[in-house]
């Protein structure tokens, strides 16, 4: 199988590359993110301004010219190919019961702030007491049950901002 990458540059020009274009540069490392690279008759200096390992995106200067530059390799083409999103967090603003059961204890109230993690209510369901956590970071909105009532599953908990 082939390497295959897509590099989108200043988050419009699209350039696809495989191994076989990667390697027919000529590149010379002189410092360390400094560069000297060669292709066909040209020559261009480059060097990695910034870089975020995790976001695969770099800030890199070409000759006079500072170039925002996003790569993607085999893995996330496929992802993206199969219409999947890798790394893209969903907020979540209502919390819901995640099966009947009894309420035993509140321990926010609106406006409260909360970090994730943070407890927020314990649920008894079959005879087993569920920890309900803040998923994020935010504030309590609203707390649409209160200590000693039933609930059903999916029905409104916690609301947040």
């Amino acid at each position: 199988m082939k390497n295959r990458y897509k590099v989108v540059v200043n988050g419009s020009l699209e350039y696809n590359f495989g191994n076989e274009e990667i390697s027919s540069l000529d590149t010379q490392k002189i410092a360390p993110a400094k560069f000297h690279v060669l292709k066909g008759a040209r020559s261009f200096k480059a060097e990695i301004l910034e870089s975020s390992f995790h976001k695969k995106s770099y800030s890199v200067k070409i000759n006079s010219n500072i170039y925002e530059v996003v790569i993607s390799n085999e893995l996330d083409l496929l992802i993206e190919e199969m219409g999947l999103s890798l790394g893209q967090a969903v907020v979540v603003n209502d919390i819901k019961a995640p099966m009947p059961g009894l309420i035993l204890d509140v321990n926010i109230k609106e406006g409260e702030a909360v970090k994730e993690g943070d407890y927020l209510l314990v649920l008894e369901a079959m005879k087993m007491e569920n920890t309900i956590t803040a998923p994020r970071d935010g504030v309590v909105k609203s707390v649409s049950v209160k200590k000693g009532e039933t609930v059903e599953k999916n029905q409104l908990l916690i609301e947040m901002e």
